[in-house]
C-alpha cells in the first residue's frame, strides 16, 4: 500500500488534483475524493468539470443512483461506492480508512502540516506501507523529498 503526502506550497489543490485524477483514469483506475465539507465537495465537483478548456473528468458526487458507475466519486467519507482503489484526501485530514485502498493521496497545506507530520510518523511503524513525501520546487513542479 502506498501513501503519497502532497505538501501544497505553490501549486494549489485545484491544479494538482485534476492531474492526478487524470493519470489514474488513463491507467484504467478509479478514484474516491474525500472532503468533510459539503461546500468544498461542491467546489471540487465544479473544478473537475472546468479545470481544462478542452476536457473534463467524468465524476459524480456520492449519494446518487449511479455512484457505482462513477470513475471519480466525491464523498464526505472514505466509502468507495464506485469501487475505487485510489483515494485522495483533499481536506488535509488523514483517515486510517485510506489504508484499505491500494494507494492514498494525502493533500495538505501549511495550516495542516502538524497533522500531516503526525500521520507520517504514525504510518512509519505500520507494516506494508510505503510512504512518499512530495514537495514543490521553486518552479512549482513536484519533487519526491522522502
Amino acid at each position: 500500500m502506498q501513501v503519497d503526502f502532497y505538501h501544497l506550497t505553490q501549486v494549489p489543490l485545484e491544479r494538482a488534483l485534476p492531474q492526478i485524477a487524470q493519470k489514474i483514469l488513463e491507467s484504467g483506475g478509479r478514484l474516491l475524493i474525500v472532503a468533510n465539507d459539503e461546500t468544498r465537495r461542491g467546489q471540487i465537483d465544479q473544478l473537475l468539470w472546468t479545470y481544462s478548456a478542452d476536457s473534463f473528468l467524468p465524476h459524480g458526487q456520492a449519494g446518487g443512483e449511479d455512484d457505482s458507475r462513477q470513475p471519480v466519486l466525491i464523498a464526505g467519507s472514505p466509502d468507495a461506492a464506485n469501487g475505487a482503489r485510489h483515494i485522495a484526501l483533499v481536506d488535509g485530514v488523514w483517515r486510517d480508512e485510506a489504508l484499505d485502498f491500494d494507494r492514498a493521496f494525502h493533500f495538505f497545506d501549511e495550516e495542516r502540516i502538524r497533522e500531516a507530520r503526525a500521520a507520517w510518523k504514525g504510518l512509519a511503524e505500520r507494516e506494508g506501507i510505503e510512504r512518499r513525501y512530495w514537495k514543490q520546487n521553486d518552479a512549482g513542479r513536484w519533487e519526491q523529498a522522502a
